[in-house]
């Protein structure tokens, strides 16, 4: 999302346009949708750990009701020195980014970052960067329903409007296509919500 403004951009908090309505042509503004972060969610799971996938695009992150997103977008704002940083490193302008949560299913569950990887149009992304979240994701090691989560950087934008494939070692998720119905609908929830609040303000 960012490199500054990129980073920015990437959850609508550089201004108020944020996101992409279903045609592409105009923004989609924060506050008027419905959706959870689950609803948004890729999950693969195994007897050691379940990992939760959420992209962080401004053509979804608007979505979402107005206590989710702006909660998806601090804590962009909060890491976004290191986020900048890390797209710099890679040489990468617009780096597409994502939540990334592991939760341990037994004790001593480990985990390896860098096996996360997308499938897009037959090619593999690996992270180009991790940015933990919190201090048990260095250890890369959880007990029975810890959590560690990061910000995952990769080398272009996630296609949330496509179709993409999740994979962890010989775990995959190819769910995301199936969201699509769901997200359209709430895309055009969106767009006649915020059509009626601009008419309400005008009057």
């Amino acid at each position: 999302m960012r490199l500054v403004a990129a980073v920015l951009v990437a959850l609508g908090c550089a201004g108020p346009a944020t996101g992409q309505s279903g045609d592409g042509a105009r923004p989609l503004p924060p506050g008027y949708g419905s959706l959870t972060q689950n609803d948004l969610a890729l999950r693969v799971r195994n007897d050691d750990l379940e990992i939760r996938f959420i992209p962080l695009d401004p053509r979804v992150t608007p979505l979402l009701a107005k206590d989710a997103y702006h909660s998806l977008r601090g804590l962009v704002e909060t890491h976004r020195r290191a986020i900048d940083s890390a797209a710099s490193r890679a040489g990468v302008a617009q780096p597409g980014l994502a939540l990334v949560s592991f939760f341990g299913q037994r004790p001593d569950a480990r985990f390896d970052p860098q096996t996360l990887t997308l499938l897009i149009r037959n090619r593999v992304f690996r992270p180009l960067g991790v940015i933990p979240i919190n201090p048990r994701f260095t250890s890369q090691q959880l007990g029975v329903r810890e959590q560690a989560s990061a910000i995952y950087l990769f080398e272009e934008d996630i296609p949330v409007d496509d179709s993409f494939t999740l994979s962890y070692a010989d775990l995959e998720s190819e769910d995301w296509q199936r969201k699509q119905p769901i997200l359209d609908r709430e895309r055009a929830r969106v767009a006649s919500r915020a059509r009626a609040g601009v008419r309400d303000t005008v009057r």
